[in-house]
């Protein structure tokens, strides 16, 4: 089980709109057990981003991947993803 801290959460309430049509969370608690249900993943670096949708199947050009709606920089180097 991944540990989401408040800066992961603060992330994903900020930007949900980004991937969901609507907000699926309001509150810290709610986007923690969004996230766990979804098996977000929180990778360190941009590096951890193309590694993680490579080991995925997922063939993006390497600048792109960051684009992904399912990519949210969460502000201090480190990336959440989340498969919608």
């Amino acid at each position: 089980m991944n540990e989401y801290d408040d800066d992961v959460l603060d992330c994903f309430l900020r930007a949900q709109l980004k991937l969901f049509p609507e907000r699926v969370a309001e509150t810290r608690e709610e986007a923690e057990a969004f996230l766990e249900d979804c098996l977000a993943v929180v990778v360190n670096d941009a590096a951890g981003v193309r590694e993680y949708f490579e080991e995925e199947g997922f063939d993006f050009e390497a600048d792109d991947v960051l684009e992904a709606s399912e990519v949210f920089e969460v502000g201090d180097g480190r990336y959440l993803i989340v498969e919608g």
